[in-house]
């Protein structure tokens, strides 16, 4: 097998990294949205602003993608990974907008386990990005993002029949299975993203 050529520019790593951290601060507030006590004008507000943070480093991807000549893997994985982790942001932000639209006062405490789940997915995948640089260590990051979707996917389960057990108002149901689907794409996407960086390591390895 021949050598790949690859470009001592550390840019992209640097922004596949900031792209990560901002789904960091995204599940933050999304935790304190969560908060009965929290401001939710001011917590959607800040929201808003990471959400558009989070899509200048996307833009800036794409815009080192079109004026590299030698990218350090294949353009087509480029753009599959920044849409992955702008997607992310984009569920988080969506949460945070129904809450504050929906008028939600109290959660089910359910809710508070799956948004758990994207935290540690959060923080996983802020560390596997710096390690895009060498490719390396990444087996563990996919296959731990795989539990934490499965953990999900129950966690949605049982937050379902919370709601469907006729505790709450039609009404509050439907406004919180919105809400619910809502964080269960979010993890979803999280997986989206593994999955993406587990074909790149595999193409490169």
């Amino acid at each position: 097998m021949g050598l790949r050529l690859r470009p001592v520019n550390a840019e992209f790593y640097d922004l596949f990294t900031e792209a990560a951290e901002h789904l960091v601060v995204g599940v933050s507030l999304v935790a304190e949205m969560l908060s009965e006590s929290a401001d939710k004008e001011d917590v959607a507000e800040r929201m808003r602003a990471a959400e558009h943070a989070a899509d200048e480093t996307t833009h800036a991807i794409v815009r080192k993608v079109n004026s590299t000549f030698v990218t350090p893997f294949d353009r087509e994985d480029i753009y599959a990974l920044a849409s992955g982790l702008d997607d992310v942001m984009d569920e988080m932000e969506e949460v945070v907008d129904m809450i504050l639209l929906y008028h939600v006062k109290a959660m089910p405490a359910e809710l508070l386990g799956q948004v758990e789940v994207l935290q540690q997915c959060a923080d996983l995948t802020a560390a596997a990005m710096p390690r895009l640089r060498s490719m390396q260590s990444l087996d563990d990051y996919w296959i731990e993002i795989n539990r934490l979707e499965n953990a999900g996917d129950k966690n949605h389960r049982r937050i379902m029949a919370r709601l469907f057990s006729g505790e709450f108002k039609a009404l509050e149901v439907l406004k919180l299975k919105d809400i619910a689907e809502t964080l269960e794409s979010a993890v979803d996407a999280f997986e989206t993203v593994a999955n993406t960086v587990e074909q790149i390591a595999v193409k490169e390895g």
